[in-house]
């Protein structure tokens, strides 16, 4: 049975390649990223079942934005997939505040916020699920990354608290 999902960060990595399966499962998608331009090859390979989202997970509007057009488009969202994120590595006390704040805002509350702004439309379907990208660092703490480790922690806990 095909899904509506809609994923984030989908410009490289993980994301791009969970948006293609999907595509080639036949699935609808909404294919996320920041900038659009890396993501259109994605859209032409799949005119039919996938639209192209701008979104930053930073920025509500852009958040409300992009399920408004998921709503519109194709009626709802079975699959959200939380998988923007960025890594800031280095020692804790050699660590830049502006880019372990930018990676808090990326890995943690973007996360939240793409939830908050998706349940609402999950609950009016009586169905879905939100799949949270975390990774070991969320379970393990390591040396020279552990503001990284702190946001995958928020995200497994915030993640568990959801089930």
């Amino acid at each position: 049975m095909k899904k509506i999902w809609l994923i984030t960060g989908c410009s490289t990595g993980f994301g791009r390649a969970l948006a293609l399966e999907a595509l080639h499962q036949g699935n609808e998608v909404g294919v996320s990223a920041r900038k659009t331009e890396d993501i259109q090859d994605i859209i032409d390979k799949y005119p039919q079942t996938a639209i192209a989202i701008k979104l930053d997970v930073t920025d509500e509007t852009e958040i409300v934005s992009a399920t408004s057009k998921m709503v519109a488009h194709f009626g709802g969202i079975d699959v959200l997939v939380n998988n923007a994120g960025i890594g800031y590595f280095g020692a804790i006390e050699e660590s830049e505040d502006t880019e372990v704040r930018r990676m808090f805002e990326i890995n943690v509350f973007g996360l939240a916020n793409m939830t908050k702004a998706v349940l609402p439309i999950m609950r009016k379907q009586r169905s879905g699920h939100i799949v949270n990208i975390a990774s070991i660092g969320g379970l393990v703490g390591y040396p020279g990354v552990g503001f990284y480790n702190a946001t995958k922690f928020a995200v497994d806990g915030l993640s568990e608290s959801l089930s």
